[in-house]
């Protein structure tokens, strides 16, 4: 796992790991977007649905076996994948023990490009996401700076973990910022994630400081956290800002491992209960998904 000092000693680098690319979304920001997920995390959240982004992959092999279309080979202590061969079935995914993923793979920003012209003329722009997509600090200016070239715009959407105004080179190059609330309260943020909340809280005043909060998020689940306290107190602070968005996310226990699993999702009645005390404290946008 990225952790600790590695969310923090940014080395500049020319290619970072690119877990999957989305040609066309439409939940991750503003209009039609190219969404790419970069691998790396530095948080454990209990209800991710993307464990296998959090680790790189240390090339144990055991997701070799089960391949079923043997796009999967281990040579010389490397796991290689042919993309050729994969079917999609995600099987290495789920055998891996180390939330992880095979089909990683090292891109320039050049490459990304290349891979993302044709779905990119037809989008307002590019999200990265992850994972933490700002670990890779340096890749993503570069890539934002060619996005700007072609009229297009930037967007990250993070966890809050590292530092952004320390980050200057990227911040530069980046239009807005889509920001997780997990959780308003420290023990309960420690529990969710195993991190401090502190520096999530530094970065959106941040963000809000220099106008670059697009929205922020909230997954709510029901009889486990203490959502109202957390949309109460979020959007007290985001509600200065009248343009920021609050989107409330419904839980679902898609790709969720370990005791949130079998994890049932919060009612409509609950979300538009939280959507009315956002709304109380002055928040003008609101979304619930």
């Amino acid at each position: 796992m990225i952790t600790g000092s590695a969310a923090t000693n940014f080395i500049p680098s020319v290619s970072a790991p690119v877990n999957r690319i989305i040609p066309s979304s439409l939940v991750d920001g503003p209009g039609n977007r190219v969404a790419i997920f970069l691998q790396g995390c530095g948080f454990a959240c209990k209800y991710c649905h993307n464990p296998e982004t959090i680790h790189l992959c240390c090339h144990c092999g055991t997701c070799v076996g089960v391949c079923p279309t043997h796009a999967l080979t281990a040579e010389e202590g490397t796991v290689r994948w042919d993309p050729a061969l994969c079917c999609g079935c995600d099987q290495c995914i789920q055998a891996c023990p180390h939330s992880s993923s095979p089909k990683t793979r090292y891109m320039t920003p050049n490459q990304v490009l290349e891979e993302i012209k044709k779905p990119l003329a037809f989008a307002r722009g590019i999200t990265t996401s992850g994972g933490e997509c700002t670990l890779h600090s340096h890749f993503l200016a570069q890539l934002f700076a060619k996005v700007h070239e072609l009229g297009k715009s930037a967007f990250i959407d993070t966890n809050g973990q590292v530092p952004l105004r320390d980050l200057p080179w990227l911040m530069e190059e980046t239009d807005k910022a889509m920001l997780d609330i997990k959780s308003m309260d420290e023990k309960e943020h420690r529990m969710l994630t195993g991190s401090s909340m502190d520096l999530v809280l530094d970065n959106l005043d941040y963000l809000l400081e220099e106008d670059k909060l697009f929205e922020i998020r909230t997954v709510v689940i029901p009889g486990y956290l203490d959502n109202a306290h957390t949309v109460d107190a979020a959007s007290r602070i985001i509600a200065r800002v009248p343009s920021v968005r609050y989107k409330l996310i419904r839980f679902r226990n898609w790709g969720v491992r370990g005791e949130l699993a079998d994890q049932v999702s919060p009612s409509m009645d609950l979300m538009e209960t939280l959507a009315c005390i956002a709304r109380s404290n002055g928040v003008e946008d609101i979304v619930i998904i």
